[in-house]
């Protein structure tokens, strides 16, 4: 008996994160988990798209050499596959890549891509600004 409560209890819990994420928006600021490089997302094309672009960098010197890539586009149209994923044609920091973002919850979302199907990378992320 304990053992069907404590699952009910897991399910709902799943459950109510998923339709969080399902409803919270991606608009806004985000942070990488490296602390070093913000970009800002927001719903773009008919609305179920996400476009983004590089908006911050720290000023720590590796950081130097992808100063030039501020204020340029990520993203110019990630198409929404699901309530909260999002795929296409990234383009961070100087990387061509097919990738995406996945919305976790409202305040966490993972950026990820691959160049050439061989090399991928993932980035968690963290609103910093609504």
């Amino acid at each position: 008996m304990l053992r069907k409560i404590l699952g009910l209890v897991t399910a709902l819990s799943l459950a109510i994160g998923g339709a969080r994420a399902a409803q919270a928006s991606p608009n806004g600021v985000w942070e990488l988990d490296s602390r070093d490089t913000r970009v800002k997302l927001e719903l773009c094309g008919d609305g179920t798209q996400i476009c983004g672009q590089l908006v911050w960098l720290s000023d720590a010197d590796y950081n130097e050499r992808y100063k030039k890539y501020l204020n340029t586009p990520i993203a110019t149209g990630l198409k929404q596959t699901s309530a909260t994923e999002w795929k296409g044609k990234l383009t961070f920091m100087g990387f061509n890549l097919n990738g995406g973002v996945v919305q976790n919850s409202a305040d966490h979302m993972t950026l990820s891509g691959c160049a050439l199907l061989v090399v991928c990378k993932s980035y968690e992320m963290y609103r910093v600004i609504p």
